[in-house]
């Protein structure tokens, strides 16, 4: 199949476009710039320039790639900042909204017939009820203020895409990413910050995360491409943790001391309001129509196993 990737040249990026290529498939790369272009070609992909911003420009590289299936995997994410969450997530809230919606537009001036769409498993459910969810499982309803951005961006992707009729719309939540290009990469600073023991348990730590590694999240995403059906799936590993579990374990794979443990109001201070949710509140995602529907199992089934290497 002929498949445009937008969003092509970050951590995902880089996994997903030599296995789409490897599959078998035709694929270009929506591309801001001359780096851009030159990274996609070295992935094996065809290179289109756009900015996703920019309604027209989208709309003649589609027309130019004239895909069978688009992939959007439209994201700014740098440093989260949990102090300043909002303000982290500010350029790809922007990309979810008028991204998504330019690339839908394109999408029926020029009869693509699939559109598989990047969102958000990892900090969005509901903070009630179970530690896991499905994706029947609304999005939270009534996020914490710094939180509310992000979760409102998501739900407009996921709204936009499942609610066009013209197209088969899927939806991918993915969990927490770790691997190469991450945010838990080796030498990252996230990773470092836990090695000096700068990032505590707040409160009970009950806060459940579920992770993928990014490779794993790319063959699901080749699945979804492939045979995957209107719908939303949850693409995340079999072992969503506690963060009070998780923590203390990564910890000592990177030989640190055990993780402080602090008060919520000082995690608060430390970490701001959104911070204490992800430590507190969170809840995980179960992958079991993702290995029901797609036929896809993870590579590194748990974050025990796949994290050692990058630790």
């Amino acid at each position: 199949m002929r498949v445009l990737v937008a969003g092509a040249t970050g951590a995902m990026g880089k996994e997903l476009l030599p296995r789409l290529v490897e599959a078998g498939h035709e694929v270009f790369a929506m591309v801001r710039s001359d780096a851009g272009k030159a990274r996609a070609a070295q992935l094996g992909a065809v290179p289109v320039i756009a900015d996703a911003l920019d309604r027209a420009q989208v709309e003649a590289a589609v027309r130019e790639a004239a895909p069978e299936v688009i992939v959007n995997q439209l994201t700014a994410i740098g440093h989260i900042d949990t102090r300043h969450f909002a303000r982290s997530f500010a350029a790809t809230d922007r990309l979810r909204i008028e991204g998504t919606d330019n690339l839908l537009a394109a999408a029926r001036t020029h009869g693509v017939r699939r559109f598989v769409a990047q969102s958000n498993g990892a900090f969005t459910y509901g903070r009630t009820g179970g530690p896991v969810k499905s994706e029947e499982d609304p999005l939270d309803p009534a996020p914490v203020a710094p939180m509310a951005a992000m979760i409102a961006a998501v739900g407009h992707l996921e709204k936009a895409v499942l609610g066009a009729g013209w197209i088969e719309g899927i939806v991918l939540r993915y969990g927490a990413f770790y691997g190469p290009g991450t945010s838990m990469a080796p030498g990252s600073a996230q990773l470092e910050m836990i090695r000096k023991r700068k990032f505590p348990v707040v409160g009970d730590g009950g806060g459940v995360w579920s992770f993928v590694h990014v490779a794993d999240a790319a063959e699901a995403t080749v699945a979804a491409v492939e045979r995957g059906r209107r719908g939303v799936y949850n693409i995340v590993d079999d072992d969503p943790a506690p963060v009070a579990e998780w923590l203390p374990e990564l910890a000592a794979m990177l030989g640190a001391k055990k993780p402080m443990r602090v008060p919520r109001f000082v995690g608060r201070l430390a970490a701001g309001q959104a911070g204490v949710v992800l430590m507190t509140e969170l809840r995980g995602a179960s992958n079991a129509k993702a290995k029901r529907e797609l036929g896809w199992r993870p590579a590194h089934p748990t974050w025990r196993e796949g994290l050692r290497p990058t630790a």
